[in-house]
């Protein structure tokens, strides 16, 4: 059984501070794929990063060097540093169980 699990409540910090965003998950998968969006209030999730064992993928607008995750092997910690009041939303994880997409 493939599962994602978030701890609840929120994170509560300052400006310029670190932020570490907490997501374990377990899958049967041996190249899980694990995704960080973000939802600001009235709007849709945005792609924030993908990571599997193989790669590494950010999108343009959240750069590595503020929005970072390492895969491990049960967890993939969302880091955000340097916090921006408009970092302020909510965050989630998804797994993806393999990257091999059904051939049509």
């Amino acid at each position: 059984e493939d599962k994602v699990t978030q701890p609840p409540g929120d994170v509560i910090l300052t400006q310029g501070q670190t932020a570490t965003l907490n997501c374990t998950f377990s899958t049967t998968s041996s190249d899980p794929n694990l995704f960080w969006y973000k939802q600001e209030v009235n709007s849709y999730p945005k792609f924030i990063l993908r990571r599997s064992r193989y790669s590494a993928d950010n999108s343009p607008e959240f750069v590595k060097d503020r929005f970072d995750a390492e895969l491990k092997d049960s967890s993939v910690p969302l880091m955000i540093q340097d916090l921006h009041v408009c970092d302020s939303a909510v965050y989630y994880c998804a797994l993806r169980p393999t990257s091999e997409f059904p051939t049509v």
